[in-house]
Protein backbone atom coordinates (compact mmCIF):
# COMPACT_ATOMS: atom_id res chain seq x y z
CA UNK A 1 0.00 0.00 0.00
CA UNK A 2 3.19 2.59 -0.29
CA UNK A 3 2.75 2.98 -3.59
CA UNK A 4 -0.96 3.55 -3.86
CA UNK A 5 -1.75 5.48 -7.00
CA UNK A 6 -4.25 7.91 -5.06
CA UNK A 7 -1.29 9.65 -3.56
CA UNK A 8 -0.38 12.80 -5.04
CA UNK A 9 3.35 12.25 -4.53
CA UNK A 10 2.79 8.98 -6.56
CA UNK A 11 0.37 10.45 -9.12
CA UNK A 12 2.73 13.34 -9.58
CA UNK A 13 5.33 10.74 -10.44
CA UNK A 14 3.24 8.95 -12.83
CA UNK A 15 2.42 11.84 -14.59
CA UNK A 16 6.41 13.00 -14.69
CA UNK A 17 7.16 9.79 -16.22
CA UNK A 18 4.53 9.29 -18.81
CA UNK A 19 3.26 12.45 -19.90
CA UNK A 20 5.38 13.10 -22.44
CA UNK A 21 5.49 9.65 -23.90
CA UNK A 22 2.52 9.21 -23.90
CA UNK A 23 1.71 12.72 -25.54
CA UNK A 24 4.87 11.45 -27.64
CA UNK A 25 2.73 8.46 -29.03
CA UNK A 26 -0.51 10.42 -29.03
CA UNK A 27 1.04 12.88 -31.54
CA UNK A 28 2.30 9.98 -33.98
CA UNK A 29 -0.87 8.81 -33.99
CA UNK A 30 -2.87 12.17 -33.97
CA UNK A 31 -0.51 14.38 -36.11
CA UNK A 32 -2.35 17.22 -33.98
CA UNK A 33 -0.23 17.83 -30.90
CA UNK A 34 -2.77 19.79 -29.46
CA UNK A 35 -5.58 16.99 -29.64
CA UNK A 36 -2.74 14.50 -28.18
CA UNK A 37 -1.81 17.00 -24.86
CA UNK A 38 -5.89 16.97 -24.54
CA UNK A 39 -6.22 13.26 -24.19
CA UNK A 40 -3.51 13.25 -22.31
CA UNK A 41 -4.72 15.48 -19.53
CA UNK A 42 -8.19 13.27 -19.92
CA UNK A 43 -6.32 10.40 -19.54
CA UNK A 44 -4.42 11.38 -16.24
CA UNK A 45 -7.90 12.55 -15.07
CA UNK A 46 -9.48 9.24 -15.71
CA UNK A 47 -6.56 7.62 -13.72
CA UNK A 48 -7.00 9.89 -10.88
CA UNK A 49 -10.78 9.04 -11.32
CA UNK A 50 -10.10 5.51 -11.21
CA UNK A 51 -6.94 5.68 -8.79
CA UNK A 52 -8.90 3.54 -5.98
CA UNK A 53 -8.98 0.71 -8.76
CA UNK A 54 -5.85 0.77 -10.72
CA UNK A 55 -3.23 -1.17 -9.29
CA UNK A 56 0.80 0.88 -9.49
CA UNK A 57 1.99 -1.60 -12.07
CA UNK A 58 -0.66 -1.43 -14.43
CA UNK A 59 -1.14 2.33 -14.35
CA UNK A 60 1.16 2.90 -17.53
CA UNK A 61 -0.86 0.60 -19.11
CA UNK A 62 -4.32 1.89 -18.30
CA UNK A 63 -2.92 5.80 -18.93
CA UNK A 64 -2.28 3.97 -22.89
CA UNK A 65 -5.27 2.54 -23.05
CA UNK A 66 -7.38 5.40 -21.89
CA UNK A 67 -5.67 7.52 -24.32
CA UNK A 68 -5.45 4.67 -27.43
CA UNK A 69 -9.54 4.53 -26.83
CA UNK A 70 -10.08 8.39 -26.63
CA UNK A 71 -8.40 8.62 -29.62
CA UNK A 72 -10.26 6.30 -31.67
CA UNK A 73 -13.37 7.86 -30.32
CA UNK A 74 -12.49 11.18 -31.59
CA UNK A 75 -11.20 9.33 -34.71
CA UNK A 76 -14.21 8.13 -35.14
CA UNK A 77 -16.11 11.04 -34.39
CA UNK A 78 -14.69 12.31 -37.03
CA UNK A 79 -16.09 9.92 -39.54
CA UNK A 80 -19.67 10.73 -38.47
CA UNK A 81 -19.30 14.26 -38.98
CA UNK A 82 -17.29 14.10 -42.19
CA UNK A 83 -19.92 11.38 -43.53
CA UNK A 84 -22.86 13.62 -42.42
CA UNK A 85 -21.30 16.69 -44.23
CA UNK A 86 -21.28 14.83 -47.25
CA UNK A 87 -24.80 14.06 -47.39
CA UNK A 88 -26.73 16.84 -49.87
CA UNK A 89 -28.38 19.28 -47.82
CA UNK A 90 -31.49 20.77 -49.08
CA UNK A 91 -31.47 24.28 -48.53
CA UNK A 92 -33.74 25.23 -51.32
CA UNK A 93 -37.55 25.97 -50.17
CA UNK A 94 -40.32 24.10 -51.77
CA UNK A 95 -42.89 26.56 -50.95
CA UNK A 96 -44.14 29.48 -52.95
CA UNK A 97 -43.86 33.20 -51.34
CA UNK A 98 -47.90 33.22 -51.39
CA UNK A 99 -47.95 30.15 -49.22
CA UNK A 100 -45.24 31.74 -47.13
CA UNK A 101 -46.56 34.90 -46.55
CA UNK A 102 -49.98 33.28 -45.73
CA UNK A 103 -47.99 31.32 -43.06
CA UNK A 104 -46.39 34.16 -41.75
CA UNK A 105 -50.09 36.22 -41.83
CA UNK A 106 -51.91 33.19 -39.63
CA UNK A 107 -48.90 32.64 -37.03
CA UNK A 108 -49.19 36.56 -36.22
CA UNK A 109 -52.65 36.13 -36.24
CA UNK A 110 -52.62 33.08 -33.83
CA UNK A 111 -50.02 34.71 -31.85
CA UNK A 112 -52.54 37.64 -31.24
CA UNK A 113 -55.07 35.49 -30.38
CA UNK A 114 -53.34 33.80 -28.09
CA UNK A 115 -52.08 36.54 -26.23
CA UNK A 116 -55.91 38.45 -26.12
CA UNK A 117 -57.26 35.05 -24.17
CA UNK A 118 -58.06 35.18 -20.71
CA UNK A 119 -55.19 33.85 -18.52
CA UNK A 120 -56.93 30.81 -17.29
CA UNK A 121 -57.72 29.99 -20.65
CA UNK A 122 -53.90 30.83 -22.45
CA UNK A 123 -52.63 28.63 -19.41
CA UNK A 124 -54.61 25.76 -20.16
CA UNK A 125 -54.27 25.72 -24.13
CA UNK A 126 -50.56 26.20 -23.57
CA UNK A 127 -49.91 23.71 -21.49
CA UNK A 128 -52.32 20.81 -23.19
CA UNK A 129 -51.30 22.05 -26.87
CA UNK A 130 -47.54 22.28 -26.64
CA UNK A 131 -46.87 21.07 -23.61
CA UNK A 132 -48.84 17.82 -24.23
CA UNK A 133 -50.09 17.32 -20.56
CA UNK A 134 -53.35 16.42 -19.73
CA UNK A 135 -56.61 17.69 -18.43
CA UNK A 136 -55.38 15.42 -14.87
CA UNK A 137 -52.19 16.85 -15.39
CA UNK A 138 -52.80 20.18 -15.46
CA UNK A 139 -56.01 19.89 -12.96
CA UNK A 140 -53.08 19.08 -10.35
CA UNK A 141 -51.12 21.66 -11.41
CA UNK A 142 -52.90 24.16 -11.22
CA UNK A 143 -55.25 23.29 -8.07
CA UNK A 144 -58.42 22.75 -10.16
CA UNK A 145 -60.61 20.12 -11.09
CA UNK A 146 -60.34 18.09 -14.09
CA UNK A 147 -64.16 19.48 -15.05
CA UNK A 148 -62.66 23.52 -14.75
CA UNK A 149 -60.07 22.86 -17.22
CA UNK A 150 -62.11 20.77 -19.54
CA UNK A 151 -64.44 24.18 -19.62
CA UNK A 152 -61.11 26.36 -20.34
CA UNK A 153 -60.02 24.38 -22.70
CA UNK A 154 -63.66 24.76 -24.21
CA UNK A 155 -64.04 28.10 -23.94
CA UNK A 156 -60.39 29.15 -25.20
CA UNK A 157 -60.86 26.79 -28.31
CA UNK A 158 -64.50 28.16 -29.21
CA UNK A 159 -62.44 32.15 -29.08
CA UNK A 160 -59.68 30.55 -31.05
CA UNK A 161 -62.00 29.52 -33.66
CA UNK A 162 -64.09 32.68 -33.84
CA UNK A 163 -61.08 34.76 -34.06
CA UNK A 164 -59.11 32.82 -36.49
CA UNK A 165 -61.44 30.55 -38.54
CA UNK A 166 -61.48 26.59 -38.66
CA UNK A 167 -58.31 26.03 -40.22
Amino acid sequence: MLDNVCKPAVYESLYNKHAKDLRNYLYYKFGNLESAEDIVQESFIKLWQKCADVVLEKAKSFLFTVATNMFLNEKNHEKVVLRYQQIPQNDTNVETPEFVMLEKEYMDKLQTTLSDLPDGQREVFLLNRIEKKTYKEIADLLGLSVKAIEKRMHLALKYIREKIGNI
